[in-house]
């Protein structure tokens, strides 16, 4: 699990890939601090495992599924790249519930001056806008941020100077493509709501068809 609090900005130093999977060398700095293989580093939002390090870099494989529902894809070496290492027990928590598990990605339409800030627009899908609502709480490229309105196709979120200094947005541009992760609540509360709704539909229809039988219904159809 992660906060969506950024800790430092990393730089990709190699993609290679193999068939549709990929192998991405990122150096960092904070982040390798205690460093074990096997810990989960969030990458632009994404949650991807360690398989190697060194004092500078560290290594992460990337499976088809992850590269086809994220912008990982369209990295390029150079790249700079937001990272997090997992929470830990007893942390602060500082943003709101990150599991790392990308819902899709959303393109920036404009980046607009805002008094102090820099105002973002991300046009997305319709089903994940579902789960957005305004001075909620979602995840873009791994950063923790509040929505400030949306409508049916795009939301805004306000970047303060110090998010945009000490985050990759600062070298975001219209066009750009963006991980998202919408707040985890609503969706569990959109399953949990689903099956309350399933189970009631099916207590009904039984009690529809308990409500049939009769001793006429049974003498009808040869049964008494």
């Amino acid at each position: 699990m992660f906060t969506g609090l950024v800790e430092e900005v990393g730089t990709l130093d190699a993609m290679t890939g193999s068939g549709q999977a990929s192998r991405l060398v990122i150096r960092a700095a904070r982040v390798l601090e205690g460093v074990k293989t096997g810990d989960s580093i969030s990458v632009n939002g994404i949650c991807l495992t360690v398989t190697s390090y060194s004092t500078h870099q560290f290594t992460v494989d990337v499976m088809p599924e992850t590269l086809n529902k994220t912008s990982l894809r369209q990295l390029r070496q150079g790249q700079r790249v937001n990272l997090e290492r997992a929470m830990r027990l007893g942390d602060r928590f500082g943003g709101h519930i990150v599991s790392g598990h990308v819902d899709g990605t959303g393109m920036i339409v404009s980046r607009q001056p805002h008094a102090n800030a820099v105002l973002f627009r991300i046009a997305a899908d319709s089903a994940l806008l579902k789960y957005v609502i305004p001075r909620g709480s979602i995840c873009i490229d791994g950063i923790s941020l509040t929505v400030v309105d949306v409508d049916d196709s795009s939301f805004s979120v306000s970047i303060i100077p110090h998010t945009l200094a000490q985050t990759s947005l600062q070298d975001r541009k219209v066009g750009d493509q963006v991980n998202l992760e919408t707040d985890v609540i609503g969706k569990y509360v959109e399953r949990l709501m689903g099956v309350r709704q399933e189970a009631e539909s099916e207590s009904e229809g039984k009690s529809e068809r308990s409500s049939r039988l009769s001793l006429a219904f049974l003498q009808e159809n040869g049964f008494a």
